[in-house]
């Protein structure tokens, strides 16, 4: 059974995997054996360290992903240093917090060119590239509790997080003929640099906290067994599904 979820010689490409859970992502897929390639605007120094130590390969890409212009060479980059490509994890995402009444267009746009356009356009590319080269492939997009639920001061956060749940499903529909499965994790309350205003707010945290069936804030490592079983051999037959990794809280 762990031959299925073993990414021993697979390629898998994971956008801001810097810190919190992409950082947690790629050091969970680099330990089932896949090489990663890092995506994002700045050096992930201490990815790239932590990613050595399981013995596996890894490469940045240094770019800014508020664009979707240079989608198509990041996934030739990849493929050009690995000799392929065969999962891709849509992590990277900001948020912007502000009355919905006094929400400006900058930050409406912002959070959805990184959250929704720079997603889709950048799993088009890798889908193109994978049909072109005959291969199979996996699509994990992060979606959010907020791709179920409305939040509060978030409204370009809930807008993009809703709509990579519907992506999910529409991208499903169009490339499991291709053998490209795409599907979704809905991390809950995670303790991450997004959720610290969240964390050190001391009544949000203790309602946040009351409404967690497991009593706690996830950690990146959390994540783990959904991101390997999702990008692995396991999942071959599961499209379209945004899975909750949240202690809980939409159980209550």
């Amino acid at each position: 059974m762990s031959s299925m979820f073993d990414l021993s010689g697979k390629v898998a490409l994971v956008t801001g995997a810097n810190t919190g859970l992409g950082q947690g992502m790629a050091l969970a897929l680099a330990g089932a054996g896949a090489n990663i390639v890092l995506i994002g605007r700045s050096e992930p120094t201490e990815t790239l360290i932590e990613i050595a130590k399981l013995g596996v390969k890894s490469h940045s890409i240094l770019t800014d992903l508020g664009s979707a212009d240079n989608v198509a060479g990041i996934v030739a980059e990849a493929a050009a240093t690995f000799g392929s490509v065969d999962i891709l994890v849509n992590n990277a995402g900001i948020i912007k917090r502000n009355e919905a009444i006094e929400f400006t267009p900058e930050e409406w746009d912002s959070v959805m060119n990184v959250n929704l356009r720079t997603l889709f356009f950048l799993s088009q590319a890798f889908a193109r590239h994978l049909v072109d080269e005959k291969k199979t492939g996996k699509i994990i997009n992060i979606a959010s509790m907020l791709t179920f639920q409305g939040g509060i001061r978030v409204p370009s956060y809930t807008a993009s997080k809703s709509a990579v749940g519907g992506l999910t499903k529409a991208l499903a529909n169009e490339w499991a003929q291709h053998g490209i499965n795409v599907n979704a994790i809905a991390p809950g309350y995670f303790a991450t640099n997004n959720t610290a205003a969240l964390q050190a707010d001391e009544k949000r945290n203790s309602e946040i906290l009351r409404r967690i069936p497991s009593e706690r804030w996830g950690e990146p490592s959390d994540l783990s067994g959904a991101v390997v079983f999702l990008a692995s051999a396991g999942s071959d037959y599961v499209q379209g599904i945004t899975l909750p990794v949240d202690g809980g809280w939409l159980s209550r």
